[in-house]
């Protein structure tokens, strides 16, 4: 069974930092052989990427508006992506979900095909 488990969501105050991870389990290729993605989900907004990185090599994807707030990572030894964001804003709260597809990052959400259940980010103001 795939699974991908997102954690360190929760509640963090306008210009602070948080860390989110993404733990993959059970893919049936191995793990450097993904790409991995963040997306969000504003109530009552559509799901929109924020990141996305290429595990066989590290290249990362950001939108151009957050160029340098965002930062993602991974760890091929535990099979982990890490995404950090920085300077927190109010419009930053969403639920977040890491998502997987086979090599390259995709803007396109149906082509990823596995995605965790999602983790609460509040930003307050």
């Amino acid at each position: 069974e795939v699974q991908l488990v997102e954690s360190g969501g929760g509640l963090v105050q306008a210009g602070g930092s948080l860390n989110l991870s993404c733990a993959a389990s059970g893919l049936p290729l191995a793990f450097h052989e993904y790409a991995i993605a963040y997306f969000r989900q504003a109530p009552g907004k559509e799901r929109q990427r924020v990141s996305c990185i290429r595990l066989s090599d590290g290249r990362t994807y950001y939108p151009d508006s957050d160029e340098g707030r965002i930062t993602m990572s991974r760890d091929l030894a535990s099979d982990t992506v890490t995404l950090q964001i920085d300077r927190l804003k109010p419009e930053d709260t969403a639920v977040y979900y890491c998502a997987a597809k086979a090599s390259y990052c995709s803007e396109v959400i149906g082509n990823y095909r596995y995605w965790g259940h999602g983790t609460q980010v509040t930003v307050s103001s």
